[in-house]
């Protein structure tokens, strides 16, 4: 069976829904990506050195990132060689075969892409990122998302140095119907979480989700109020917290990645949430961040609607940068 039709099985027990979600999310994406290498292809007729280049070239304007594209490249070289692969049409399967592996390596995939929520016990989520990037609007997708599977879930508004944050992530939290614990503008970000666990003990909540300040250019002191956080965190409940999401901006490209490796040096980031990423035309960050940082995408932002924080799978990933090429083989196959 061909790398295309595997994908579109595995991609077809999913929800029609959840597949909509990410072609139209990577709309930006696929219109850059893939017709560049549709131009590719039609350009060359053979599988040459010249042809690699170009390739690598697109990939690296796709922000796919320069250490994860000399790696792809490396791996479709050798794999074009070993299937004896002439016609440039044919590479286009292997480049998405490459994909998906390069993105999960060895790992167990239903384990890298789930939320770590404990069973019959409170779960932390600690949420961290630069102001802008989206984080106090994921929290409440999130908790919107957690709640509508069943779950009890209750905010904490530990970002108390921006103006408006508590009262941004009020809004969120009636629109998920959740709970939110908070104090005035100002004060102890580590008291908030503290009273924030509390309150979710005594109402026997499933899930905190935790906010947190984002204010990269007084880094020193953010990294130092982070860890305070995470110690009170620690102090309350051991093994917490469950998660440490970082949220990053995906229009900000390779700027994203320095944001990453700032926060990882500091916190201990377990899974990213990717905003944004139906307004950019570069959406190979996701394999960047994945690849380079050794980072799992939790969730992605595919749109403005509460629902429009979607589960990040590297299938349906590669499946909204390719499905209209699959469709295409299909017909021409009948």
């Amino acid at each position: 069976m061909s790398f295309f039709k595997k994908l579109k099985n595995k991609v077809s027990k999913q929800t029609d829904q959840v597949t909509d979600k990410f072609k139209d999310g990577l709309t930006k994406t696929r219109d850059s990506f893939t017709t560049k290498v549709n131009d590719l292809v039609a350009k060359y007729r053979k599988v040459d050195e010249e042809f690699f280049e170009e390739l690598e070239e697109i990939l690296i304007s796709a922000d796919v990132g320069v250490e994860t594209v000399m790696e792809l490249i490396e791996e479709l070289e050798m794999e074009v060689k070993r299937r004896n692969i002439q016609d440039t049409e044919e590479v286009k399967e292997v480049i998405s075969e490459k994909l998906v592996e390069i993105y999960y390596g060895d790992d167990d995939e239903e384990k890298i892409e789930a939320l770590n929520i404990q069973k019959g016990g409170l779960s932390v989520i600690l949420i961290v990122g630069v102001n802008g990037a989206g984080k106090t609007t994921s929290i409440g997708k999130l908790a919107y998302q957690l709640k509508q599977e069943g779950k009890n879930v209750v905010l904490a508004a530990g970002d108390t140095f921006r103006a408006g944050a508590i009262d941004q992530l009020d809004v969120w939290g009636e629109r998920a119907g959740v709970d939110v614990i908070k104090h005035n503008e100002g004060s102890d970000p580590a008291a908030v979480i503290y009273d924030g666990i509390q309150a979710a003990r005594s109402r026997g909540a499933d899930v905190l989700l935790c906010d947190t300040a984002g204010r990269l250019q007084n880094k020193v002191n953010l990294m130092k109020e982070l860890s305070k956080v995470r110690k009170v965190i620690e102090r309350e409940i051991p093994e917490a917290p469950h998660e440490t999401l970082l949220v990053l901006d995906a229009t900000t490209g390779q700027n994203a990645i320095s944001q990453a490796k700032t926060f990882k040096e500091a916190t201990d980031v377990s899974g990213i949430v990717l905003t944004k990423l139906d307004g950019t035309a570069r959406g190979g960050i996701v394999l960047a961040i994945r690849n380079e940082m050794n980072i799992p995408v939790k969730y992605v932002g595919l749109g403005e609607q509460i629902t429009d924080l979607q589960p990040f799978n590297a299938h349906q990933f590669v499946y909204g940068l390719f499905g209209d090429l699959m469709t295409r083989v299909e017909q021409e196959e009948k």
